[in-house]
């Protein structure tokens, strides 16, 4: 496992609120936008997945519903909540305070 695998696994909640953020959507779909959005460089465990949203879930970020369609399986879907939008630009403002601070202790010219 690289390590941009590693620090990725540490923001799942909040890749997931990103992906909420631009409408309602299950759990299949959310996973196949990063596969594409990775261009395949990297997908989330099922179980990774749904443990976050039971977490954001109960967190109260997140709420959801069963969809109602016609053929196929049921989906449940996601929807984020106004809480899971401040918890996201939270954490979204605490990944660019981290990437600075690597930025600069990683720039050749720092040492």
């Amino acid at each position: 496992m690289s390590i941009a695998s590693d620090i990725i696994r540490g923001h799942t909640e909040t890749i997931i609120l990103a992906r909420l953020a631009a409408g309602d959507s299950y759990g299949y779909e959310i996973n196949k936008a990063i596969e594409r959005k990775t261009n395949g460089r990297y997908e989330l465990k099922e179980a990774t997945l749904y443990t976050a949203f039971k977490r954001l879930e109960e967190s109260g970020c997140i709420t959801s519903y069963w969809g109602d369609e016609t053929t196929g399986a049921r989906r449940r879907y996601y929807a984020i909540t106004e809480a899971g939008r401040r918890t996201l630009r939270a954490l979204q403002s605490e990944w660019e305070d981290a990437r600075q601070l690597i930025d600069s202790l990683t720039a050749a010219e720092g040492y």
